[in-house]
């Protein structure tokens, strides 16, 4: 395309696509004579693993780089704002990136990072979660002493839940660019032409990861990329209702659905087990489905099939509920009620699938699969 012809937001996107996918394809380079950015041989062994060979999970620097160049095309309008984000974000990376790099730090101390942003971001911008669509809760989300704990309660949840999705290649960050595309596409309904501008930013950084973790998973997005583009997502979504007075939450939510359905049910799964709420296991959606394509179809040593076949399965499953977000965007009954069908098609969805592969695994499996479906009646 003839660089006249090239606008000057068009051109910010695709300046911060090239910061992301450059940052990350050096942060690949450098893994080879750089063993705290080549990943960690615990992780081949961690209960929750879903690749087969050491792989950097420091993408989170190509995530937050990128995103602090973004800083330089957003509105004069909001500059001093965004800025004063991206430093309270900057504590949820710098956490984040410490673990990634190997200095280990406990779930409870990132989830206690995540909570501080917020409150430094609640403290900077004088903003809090106003709404949530049920009359007398709005009303009591109004005094600070129960909106800004509300807050910080939802931030930490969807940075959390953005953090368990990230399991096989592509899908925290497919899910983050079609996220940020749908806050961008009912920010646009609402009249709200900054956060469109800010979330088309997020989408681009995120694409120049994306392109590099899938389908060959290259690089992967670590604790500080999945912790900050759930941290940020969750803002950019509460800048909306704070900004569009016609917006529903719930359909704010439906474009966050899926890493928040997936918290719900680990909550859920943990507490029928009496497992510690921060006990790593293998029942999350996607492993779940990915060891169903192994035990039930192709069979142990294919996962590097199975990793990214699993990722192109959820897709639909991940969109679906963005876009109905985006149809009934000033909808409220008619989004939660949106909610309410997705989260029992979702819990529905894991049983059915747990069911199938217990029942009809591959009589010659190999052990580990053999294995894996013991697991899985032990754990359910």
């Amino acid at each position: 395309m003839p660089l006249e012809f090239v606008s000057p937001q068009h051109a910010s996107l695709i300046a911060l696509l090239l910061i992301s996918f450059v940052i990350c394809g050096a942060l690949i380079y450098l893994a080879r004579f750089a063993p705290r950015l080549a990943g960690r041989s615990g992780d081949m062994r961690a209960v929750q693993a879903m690749h087969i060979g050491l792989t950097p999970r420091v993408g989170g620097i190509g995530i937050f780089g990128a995103l602090a160049c973004s800083a330089v095309f957003a509105p004069n309008t909001i500059t001093q704002n965004y800025t004063a984000f991206l430093a309270a974000t900057s504590l949820i990376f710098l956490v984040g990136l410490k673990e990634d790099l190997g200095f280990s730090v406990s779930p409870r101390v990132r989830l206690l990072a995540v909570t501080a942003a917020s409150a430094v971001a609640i403290v900077l911008l004088g903003v809090w979660l106003p709404r949530i669509g049920v009359a007398f809760v709005d009303q009591l989300l109004a005094y600070w002493f129960i909106g800004i704990p509300f807050t910080l309660l939802i931030t930490a949840g969807v940075a959390n839940g953005f953090n368990l999705i990230d399991g096989v290649n592509g899908l925290a960050s497919m899910t983050a660019i079609s996220a940020s595309i749908a806050l961008a596409l009912i920010a646009h309904q609402g009249g709200y032409a900054t956060m469109v501008n800010l979330s088309l930013m997020l989408a681009a950084v995120t694409l120049g990861f994306f392109i590099l973790n899938y389908p060959f998973g290259l690089i992967f997005l670590g604790d500080a990329g999945a912790y900050t583009l759930g941290f940020v997502l969750c803002w950019f979504g509460i800048a909306v209702i704070l900004n569009v007075p016609q917006v529903s939450p719930w359909a704010i939510l439906l474009t966050l659905f899926w890493p928040l359905a997936d918290t719900l049910l680990a909550m859920y799964r943990r507490t029928r087990t009496r497992r510690g709420a921060m006990m790593p296991d293998r029942l999350h959606a996607h492993q779940l489905v990915m060891r169903a394509i192994e035990i039930c179809i192709i069979g142990q040593h294919r996962r590097h099939i199975a990793n990214p076949v699993t990722t192109l399965i959820l897709a639909p499953f991940v969109i679906a509920p963005q876009i109905v977000g985006i149809v009934l965007w000033d909808q409220n009954r008619a989004a939660f009620l949106a909610v309410v069908m997705f989260l029992v098609l979702f819990f529905g969805s894991f049983i059915l699938v747990l069911s199938a592969v217990r029942h009809n695994r591959r009589p010659l499996a190999y052990n580990g699969s053999l294995a894996g479906t013991r697991s899985l009646r032990q754990n359910a």
